[in-house]
């Protein structure tokens, strides 16, 4: 402050300075004062200060000359001229008061510690003001920014709007049935869980249950996002959750709902920790001491959702803090189709569209791919200006969901009959190779990033995977460029996804699912989202060497299964590319007949055991059928 006080002292001085005068003889300034070109003066005994009604030149000694406007000059002791009333027959004013001399003292110290006083002042007073009541001192910093649910200020979603995941729904239900009723668990002994840990893939409703657990507890609601806790000031996240759980605790019983957990949950004393000093590590302790400390936490349940519950510190899931943790995982048929329901209750529907077949279509989805599936059709069917949303254009909605838009590039003749060539590789081992996919759909039309793709899905919702079946994935991954091999005898660029997703497949198969003779039944690599830093994962270099070696000798017998395969078949390829070529996009059926291959005979079909005729979900369009999406669909492109 001292500082502060010193420098605007400094300025003032500069600011009210007076303008420098220049110095001119006292004959100079008579001959001006006769020629009539003086305005005003100030005499203090024999030194004159003045200013000229215009500009006038003035060369002191051997100098130069120099415009004087403003001047000083003494008058000598023994000049005996009527200089008086010489000035005052030319109008000129005489002052008496010297026009340099400073300001009073009260405007001195106005001007030079004013501002600063000022601004120190309501510094202050901001500081108090915003202070005032918080713990830590960190003002507005400190408060939560949690947002309290108030189901009658607007839409209110409830369980009803929530379907696919009953048995998650239930785990969730008894919470808010206990905060209701709790007489009637407590009689028994039963104590109401501390917190509820939701995980699972993106899309699979945790959000929106936390939406249905506010619009229908029937109890205060608190949600925040993990991620507003976290500020570049060290212990503003600290007090944050200190507020948060005050608040809950003054209405209690309540819930706490912490979206996207991970973002100050993740396990402590890791490769990245900054130590006692590290923001989200103090955050963590304080919601870990919050939950289940030495207070206790009476009344509070806090529920949380996270993408990554392999990432969260091991003392945040023990028993005491989150009793439970409940894990949501993509719908099955059955729950797809409750999904279609909800999200299908105010769209127009026409007769056409078959919601079981649809739901029987999309095996893998999740509610938000189920959420927006539908949002398109209902783009469609407005671009088509059609009061009802039919089957056409749920049909496109998933050929747009899953392959892409249509690119608008025109390929040359030449890169059209290759492109049909890789797909039709593709597709040709889709149907010749025991338990692959059914191929669905293949196109050459340029969509999203890719010239051309086809599609293979499961006839149901998969959960486990064999060997063969992996091998016959990759194989097909590969029919692509075995193609380009046998026609063109080179290869070219268009297999860089094909080659990345065989890849990946093989290393997966080889270091995580014991899936070689040579690496034997042990897992040596880690789960995605939990590789460790500067390859501190505990697996010699030696071992990552073999498992490079076997991922390159299977991704190597696979393709030459592929060649293999499509030479044999070589006339059922040229049929297949010259039909596409020609069509540039056929559906299932089409793709087997100019494959000259038999649907319900096919190598592919009798390994996976179908029985004839049971292709095609009941109801469901072709279009719709052809583009049937899972949650890992073959995507071949090119």
């Amino acid at each position: 402050m001292a500082a502060a006080l010193a420098v605007n002292w400094v300025l003032m001085s500069l600011l009210v300075r007076p303008e420098p005068r220049t110095d001119v003889s006292y004959t100079f300034f008579v001959e001006q004062a006769d020629a009539d070109n003086v305005q005003t003066i100030t005499a203090t005994g024999n030194a004159i200060q003045g200013v000229f009604d215009r500009p006038v030149s003035y060369t002191a000694g051997e100098g130069t000359a120099t415009d004087v406007t403003t001047f000083a000059t003494q008058r000598p002791a023994f000049a005996e001229d009527d200089l008086f009333r010489t000035l005052e027959d030319n109008g000129v004013e005489v002052n008496a008061t010297p026009p340099d001399a400073p300001p009073p003292l009260w405007q001195q110290v106005l001007l030079g510690f004013g501002p600063t006083l000022l601004v120190v002042g309501l510094l202050l007073w901001f500081l108090r003001r915003s202070a005032s009541g918080l713990s830590g001192g960190l003002g507005s910093f400190g408060r939560s920014r949690a947002t309290r649910h108030q189901p009658e200020t607007g839409p209110r979603t409830t369980f009803a709007d929530v379907a696919g995941i009953d048995e998650v729904e239930h785990e969730v239900r008894e919470i808010v049935d206990f905060l209701r009723d709790p007489q009637r668990y407590s009689r028994l002994g039963a104590r109401i869980p501390r917190g509820v840990l939701l995980s699972g893939p993106p899309g699979t409703g945790k959000t929106l249950l936390a939406r249905a657990v506010a619009g229908d507890a029937g109890v205060p609601f608190f949600s925040v996002s993990a991620s507003e806790f976290i500020e570049a000031i060290v212990g503003v996240g600290a007090s944050r959750v200190r507020d948060l759980f005050d608040q809950a605790k003054q209405v209690a019983p309540s819930i706490v709902f912490i979206d996207e957990l991970d973002a100050i949950g993740r396990a402590r004393g890791g490769s990245f920790s900054a130590g006692g000093v590290d923001e989200r590590e103090q955050t963590l302790n304080q919601i870990l001491t919050e939950m289940d400390g030495f207070e206790g936490n009476q009344g509070v349940v806090v529920l949380a959702a996270t993408n990554r519950p392999e990432i969260l510190d091991p003392a945040l899931l023990r028993p005491g803090r989150f009793d439970r943790r409940v894990g949501i995982s993509p719908p099955d048929r059955s729950g797809r189709l409750e999904i279609l329901q909800v999200h299908t209750r105010h769209v127009p529907l026409a007769p056409d569209v078959d919601l079981a077949g649809l739901a029987a279509a999309t095996p893998g989805m999740v509610g938000a791919d189920l959420a927006n599936l539908v949002n398109e059709a209902a783009l469609a069917a407005a671009r088509h200006h059609r009061d009802l949303v039919s089957a056409a254009d749920f049909g496109e909605a998933l050929e747009k969901t899953l392959l892409g838009s249509v690119r608008g590039i025109m390929l040359s003749p030449e890169e059209k009959l290759t492109t049909a060539y890789h797909e039709s590789g593709h597709a040709l081992l889709g149907m010749l190779t025991p338990g692959a996919d059914p191929v669905r759909r293949v196109t050459i039309i340029p969509r999203g990033q890719a010239l051309g793709v086809t599609v293979q899905t499961p006839q149901a919702d998969r959960y486990g995977y064999t060997e063969r079946y992996l091998r016959g994935r990759i194989t097909g991954a590969l029919g692509g460029r075995a193609a380009e091999r046998i026609v063109y005898g080179e290869v070219t660029t268009g297999a860089e996804s094909d080659l990345e997703q065989a890849t990946q497949l093989a290393r997966q198969m080889v270091g995580r699912w014991g899936m070689s003779p040579v690496v034997g039944p042990v897992t040596v690599l880690p789960r995605p989202g939990q590789e460790q830093p500067f390859g501190l994962d505990g697996v010699a270099p030696a071992t990552r060497e073999l498992v490079d070696e076997e991922v390159r000798r299977l991704v190597e017998e696979c393709f030459g299964e592929a060649v293999e395969t499509l030479r044999g078949n070589r006339e059922r390829l040229d049929r297949l590319a010259h039909t596409l070529l020609e069509r540039e996009t056929v559906d299932e059926d089409e793709a087997y007949a100019a494959a000259g291959v038999a649907r319900d005979t096919a190598p592919a079909a009798v390994a996976r055991g179908e029985v004839p005729g049971a292709r095609r979900a009941p109801g469901l369009p072709p279009d719709a059928e052809a583009v049937a999406g899972t949650g890992q669909p073959l995507l071949s492109d090119r």
